[in-house]
């Protein structure tokens, strides 16, 4: 069944919990910087809507440019810093993929933005709106993975 799907039959995970309480700081700091340097939310999704039309108020235009620009060369940087790229997983499958992208893409319209923006800075708000969309994130993809592991066989 998962072959049928484009999806791999191993699932493997690296939890490293020192470099992931870094990570998880870096991300904070640079959330409430951009909160109090220029009174933004760091969702990715809002950020990403203000390079792509039809979104008309291009304030903050090259600083969301410069946002995205750093996302994606993060990668590229770490592979030239350590000589080795960092671990990935996801499927080859591009059905599957542009499936995923749509859904996600759908999802942040409908929840009104993504899991950076509700995840990170609206809990840290106390943002009721936050906490019951990433709640919604969260049991989704507890019943996503329950799925692929238990009813399709993924192992882990």
């Amino acid at each position: 069944m998962l072959i049928a799907l484009g999806i791999q039959n191993t699932m493997t995970t690296e939890f490293t919990p020192l470099l992931s309480l870094a990570g998880g700081l870096l991300i904070g700091l640079s959330a409430l910087i951009l909160m109090a340097a220029n009174g933004r939310i760091a969702g990715i999704s809002g950020i990403v809507s203000r390079i792509l039309p039809p979104h008309s108020d291009r304030s903050g235009l090259l600083q969301a440019v410069v946002f995205v620009a750093g996302l994606l060369l993060a990668a590229p940087l770490y592979k030239i810093l350590t000589s080795e790229a960092p671990a990935q997983m996801m499927t080859d499958s591009t059905p599957i993929l542009i499936i995923a992208g749509l859904l996600v893409g759908f999802g942040s319209v409908i929840g009104g933005g993504c899991t950076s923006g509700h995840g990170v800075c609206g809990l840290s708000r106390l943002s009721q709106r936050s906490i019951i969309a990433t709640c919604t994130f969260m049991i989704t993809a507890f019943v996503t993975v329950y799925i692929l592991r238990h009813v399709l066989g993924a192992t882990s």
